[in-house]
């Protein structure tokens, strides 16, 4: 039976560390046999399935370097056929590094569209036989970055489209959020950090409010902005109609019940919150940028629109929330969206395929 090393250092059970579950789930079915390398504190280590391994090693962050020497260690004693390196946080870099000191053959995932610096692109990427990309937005910045083509593939992220179907009631999401029967919804689930447009949906929002007075507005997540943000609203006229709700583990239970999500970010790899609206049934208006352009389909599950243009995005929101058999109709296109492109079968099946192109006889 193959055994693989799976390496992600996130503390916090965002978007990345959901597809590591996702996929060492999946590998299950595949007679892959996995370890999950993580930190000491990260959430992932207690929601993987009991039948993959867990090793937990310190990760102290991007300036950590013994990290490569530690995790070269572990390498060698349990021998894999292969690492897969999930995340950033000086996992890819020593990660790769110490796959390397260890002569395991290494994959990495890249989740991110953010350029790289060519010299130490040149020494991270150096260290693997494979770059995955989550979306061909990924592929163009690597290549940019001077990453080889053939080195480059390409397989999407994947969400469970059954856990993404509301549990809750939706008598049970109002009197949890404190909104009326007549509440519009609007979600913008991400963290609190300037590339996610928190900055220019605030600015939307105030139009939106004068047009629609009963909608309101939940922002998901936990981070840096989040009290400059807080400030913000409570100084001005918004402050009734937005509503901070933190980050929430049960998102999945309660996101079909949301009217509309918004996702203005400036740059993104992919966006599985938009993959997971989706696959509720919950139409999305979100920025022309990184893979959120294959993440949603124009017009067909959504909205795309031009990045931090406030103006833009009010019209937008306005016109779904003024509109609710459209907004059906992009919520029934969401569903068939993500069944055509972004199930946990197809994610798995590629990453098998990189697999079997760097070990052979797999």
């Amino acid at each position: 039976m193959p055994h693989f090393v799976h390496l992600e250092t996130g503390r916090h059970l965002y978007g990345g560390a959901r597809q590591v579950l996702l996929l060492t789930e999946g590998l299950l079915a595949h007679g892959v046999r996995s370890t999950l390398v993580c930190p000491p504190d990260a959430e992932i280590s207690s929601a993987v399935h009991p039948d993959v391994n867990v090793h937990q090693i310190k990760m102290a962050g991007d300036l950590d370097a013994s990290f490569a020497n530690r995790f070269a260690k572990f390498l060698k004693q349990i021998q894999p056929d292969l690492v897969h390196v999930h995340s950033r946080r000086g996992a890819d870099l020593w990660g790769g590094l110490g796959a390397r000191w260890a002569k395991v053959p290494a994959v990495l995932s890249r989740r991110v569209d953010n350029p790289e610096q060519p010299l130490l692109g040149a020494i991270k990427y150096g260290c693997y036989e494979k770059v995955i990309a989550i979306s061909s937005g990924i592929v163009d910045e690597l290549q940019k970055g001077r990453v080889p083509s053939d080195k480059l593939r390409l397989v999407h992220s994947a969400v469970d489209a059954d856990k993404c179907q509301p549990v809750w009631s939706r008598q049970q999401f109002r009197e949890a959020f404190g909104l009326a029967d007549n509440s519009l919804t609007v979600a913008c689930v991400a963290q609190f950090i300037p590339r996610k447009g928190h900055a220019c949906l605030l600015e939307a929002w105030a139009e939106v409010i004068a047009a629609v007075p009963d909608a309101r507005l939940l922002l998901l997540g936990r981070g840096p902005q989040q009290k400059k943000l807080q400030q913000h609203v409570s100084n001005s006229a918004l402050g009734a109609s937005v509503h901070f709700a933190g980050f929430r583990a049960d998102l999945r239970e309660f996101l079909g019940h949301i009217d509309l999500l918004v996702h203005p970010a400036e740059h993104e790899g992919l966006g599985i919150a938009l993959l997971e609206a989706q696959a509720a049934g919950v139409p999305v208006i979100a920025s022309r940028v990184g893979g959120i352009t294959e993440a949603v389909a124009d017009h067909l599950s959504g909205v795309l629109i031009a990045p931090a243009d406030a103006g833009l995005l009010a019209t937008s929101m306005v016109r779904l929330l003024c509109d609710p058999a459209l907004r059906q109709q992009y919520g029934e296109g969401g569903r068939q969206h993500v069944a055509d492109y972004f199930t946990p079968e197809s994610m798995v099946s590629g990453n098998l395929g990189v697999y079997k192109e760097v070990i052979d006889g797999l």
